[in-house]
C-alpha cells in the first residue's frame, strides 16, 4: 500500500514549467476517492502545454473562465470538456498567473479495476489499461465537478502520488496527438513498452 502521508506530491514539485513536469510525472500515482471507492491509475503518457507562447494551448489567446484553473497555482487539476462528449484532466504546473498544465493521456490501473471497468463497460480489455485521455477520465470518475480540485491536499478525492521512477531509457518523446497547432512540437511524453499508451494520430482539424 501506499503511504498516503509520505507519497502524496507537494506543490513545489509541481511548480516547474510544463515540459520538465511532463516526464517527471511518468510513474506517479493518480488516485480518485469517492463512495463507489478508489481507483488508482499509473501515469504512462503524458502531454505539456504552456501558455501564451504554445499555440496548441488552451490560454495561448488569454485568460478566460475555461481555463482560469491552468493559470495557477500549481498542484491544481484542471479538467475541460471536449466534442461535447468528453473530459480531459490536467496537472497544472509553473506559479500563480503563469499558465502551464500537463493533460494526462494514460495510464496502468493498479487498484479499483472492477470499479474502473463498471464506469468505461465499452473499453477495451479487461479494465487494466486507461488508453487515451477520454478513457482516463472514464475510469477515474472524472468530470467537471473537479475541476479546480486540489491534487497535494492529503484530504483531497483526487490526489497525486509519488510512484517509481522510471528509467531514463525507458522515456520516449514525440508529437502531441491530435492537436491542430504546434503539430510537431515533441511535447508528448510515455514510458516504452506500456500496453496503455496512444496510437499516435496526427492532428490538422482546426480548434472551435
Amino acid at each position: 500500500m501506499i503511504d498516503d502521508a509520505v507519497r502524496v506530491v507537494s506543490r513545489d514539485d509541481l511548480a516547474v514549467d510544463p515540459v520538465a513536469l511532463a516526464p517527471w510525472l511518468l510513474g506517479c500515482v493518480l488516485e480518485s476517492r469517492s463512495d463507489e471507492g478508489t481507483v488508482r491509475v499509473r501515469l504512462a503518457e503524458v502531454e505539456a502545454y504552456r501558455g501564451l507562447d504554445d499555440p496548441a494551448s488552451h490560454c495561448y489567446r488569454g485568460r478566460t473562465p475555461r481555463n482560469d484553473v491552468m493559470w495557477g497555482p500549481a498542484g491544481y487539476l484542471y479538467v475541460y470538456f471536449v466534442y461535447g462528449m468528453h473530459f480531459c484532466a490536467n496537472v497544472v504546473g509553473l506559479t500563480d498567473g503563469k499558465p502551464g498544465a500537463v493533460l494526462v493521456r494514460a495510464g496502468e490501473v493498479i487498484e479499483g479495476r472492477e470499479l474502473a471497468r463498471s464506469r468505461r463497460p465499452t473499453a477495451r480489455g479487461n479494465g487494466a489499461v486507461a488508453k487515451g485521455p477520454a478513457v482516463l477520465t472514464s475510469l477515474l470518475g472524472l468530470d467537471a465537478a473537479h475541476n479546480g480540485v486540489d491534487l497535494t491536499d492529503a484530504a483531497s478525492p483526487v490526489r497525486l502520488l509519488q510512484g517509481e521512477d522510471v528509467a531514463a531509457e525507458r522515456i520516449r518523446t514525440g508529437p502531441r496527438v491530435g492537436v491542430a497547432a504546434a503539430q510537431d512540437v515533441p511535447w508528448r511524453f510515455w514510458i516504452d513498452g506500456s500496453p496503455a499508451v496512444s496510437t499516435y494520430r496526427r492532428g490538422g482539424r482546426a480548434r472551435r
